[in-house]
């Protein structure tokens, strides 16, 4: 298992080709290749996780499980959070345990995510069936100076979810899918 203290921003990305140039010119290596990633998170009846701030997730990345726990995050200019998480051999069996320990899925959302690095820290790509974002995590000076690297500016930091982000979205766009996923948003823009 492992906890750290997890810093990070997200950023729009509008040409996914062109980033993974500047991030190659920047001497980032692509350290894992565009992946399927779905995402569950879980709270029990009134939402008490939710409420607090917190965030338990069991991911399925390619073949491989995670279990994440999110602490309350710190705002600011850079999102701010400790995270727990540990591998996980079953990912099903381990959506059994929190149902039986009254977890109930409450939002699910996937995306392919690339992940890249340049030793210090990460840059992560993902594509989403909201658009595509990538998030600079490392320390508040290498998060800056990479998105500095990349022209990014901090008006365009974004500290908010995946979760946040869809709420949003769904307000702009009016598109009544209920979760996150490529089918549901497509099936939900191509609905009478």
């Amino acid at each position: 298992m492992s906890s750290h203290k997890e810093i990070e921003i997200k950023f729009r990305v509008d040409d996914l080709e062109a980033l993974g140039r500047q991030l190659r010119r920047l001497g980032f290596r692509m350290v894992t290749k565009p992946t399927h990633e779905m995402n569950t998170l879980y709270d029990r009846a009134g939402l008490p996780l939710r409420r607090r701030g917190e965030l338990l997730r069991l991911r399925q990345y390619g073949t491989a499980w995670v279990l994440t726990h999110k602490a309350k995050g710190k705002a600011g200019r850079h999102k701010t959070r400790v995270e727990n998480e540990s591998k996980v051999g079953d990912g099903r069996k381990m959506a059994e345990i929190l149902r039986a320990l009254h977890f109930k899925p409450t939002f699910q959302y996937e995306k392919r995510r690339a992940e890249w690095s340049n030793g210090i820290g990460q840059v992560v790509v993902d594509e989403t069936p909201i658009g595509n974002f990538s998030e600079i995590e490392g320390s508040p000076r290498f998060i800056d100076r990479t998105a500095r690297s990349l022209g990014v500016e901090p008006a365009d930091y974004i500290t908010e979810t995946y979760a946040e982000l869809f709420a949003r979205w769904k307000r702009r766009t009016k598109n009544p899918a209920r979760v996150m996923t490529f089918a549901a948003v497509r099936q939900a823009r191509t609905s009478p």
